[in-house]
């Protein structure tokens, strides 16, 4: 909620900066996120990843800083910079990086010397943490193989949980559904994903987990 100043006539939010401005900020950056997942994808379309590939990412992240705590620009900067530093990325670097931009980014792009790969890799919690229901508060997103979403909520407020529609420090679990997660970084329910994973990073013990181990966990308690 924010807080109105009588003088200026302005709503700030809880950081002291306008509403306004801050969601403008917010909206930013978004789309600044979009569009490097969208040059990740590019760059990783023709199944190889050349030294000037890997600095044009690089350069563009530093010309970007506002999105660099932001996931995943806070998880590519870092390798591809390290990569970087004798200014040449080796054999080695490029398959390191373009498992680790596949992971991130998902998306049907070309295998890398034709071997598959798994662009849909999810950002889950390892080692897979144990699901308790009672007084555990959970979030949905995606599309579900078990059931509609209200179906999914109803069976955990019928085991003691609770049922929420964003994420917040609160939450104790985000489900991520089955179906369509293939492009799940470029998708809408993405933006709930890459927010439970940056309050991970921040220490708040999210779990984020699959449709297949929360449905497990489920029938268990039936």
């Amino acid at each position: 909620m924010g807080v109105f100043s009588e003088i200026h006539n302005i709503i700030f939010d809880r950081d002291g900066q306008p509403i306004a401005e801050a969601l403008r900020r917010d909206a930013r950056e978004e789309r600044q996120v979009d569009e490097l997942i969208g040059l990740v994808k590019g760059v990783l379309a023709d199944g190889a990843l050349c030294t000037g590939e890997v600095e044009f990412l690089c350069r563009w992240l530093e010309a970007n800083r506002e999105v660099a705590d932001y996931w995943p620009a806070n998880v590519i900067y870092p390798r591809i910079a390290a990569a970087l530093a004798d200014n040449h990325v080796d054999a080695e670097e490029e398959r390191e990086l373009m498992g680790l931009l596949l992971s991130l980014v998902g998306g049907n792009t070309a295998p890398l010397n034709g071997a598959r790969s798994d662009a849909s890799t999810l950002p889950l919690c390892q080692p897979t943490p144990t699901v308790e229901f009672v007084e555990r508060r959970f979030c949905f997103t995606g599309a579900f193989a078990s059931g509609p979403r209200v179906w999914c909520e109803q069976q955990v407020i019928e085991r003691g949980g609770e049922a929420a529609s964003a994420i917040t420090q609160k939450l104790g679990y985000l489900v991520i559904g089955e179906i369509g997660s293939r492009d799940w970084a470029h998708s809408t329910f993405g933006r709930k994903i890459q927010k439970a994973v940056q309050y991970r990073q921040k220490g708040v013990p999210i779990r984020i987990i699959s449709e297949q181990h929360w449905y497990s966990a489920l029938q268990r308690r039936a």
